[in-house]
């Protein structure tokens, strides 16, 4: 399923990725996948704890080098 929206989030520490992600998650449809670019290595056990809270289904995680790549899908 390609991702229909993609937002970066570099340099940005907890709580702002997970804020900026629920605001984009709020504009989109049902289903839709959200990519986000992080590079605070909290953010993988933040957007695991977002995804058990909200509903929306973590579909992918993956560390390249100094980034965090997070793919959710809209409940």
């Amino acid at each position: 399923m390609p991702i229909a929206r993609e937002i970066d989030t570099r340099g940005l520490n907890c709580p702002l990725p997970i804020l900026k992600a629920k605001k984009a998650l709020n504009d989109m449809a049902s289903g839709e996948l959200l990519k986000v670019v992080a590079t605070d290595p909290g953010s993988l056990r933040d957007f695991q704890a977002f995804a058990r809270q909200t509903g929306n289904e973590l579909v992918d995680q993956q560390t390249l080098g100094t980034e965090f790549i997070h793919v959710l899908k809209r409940r």
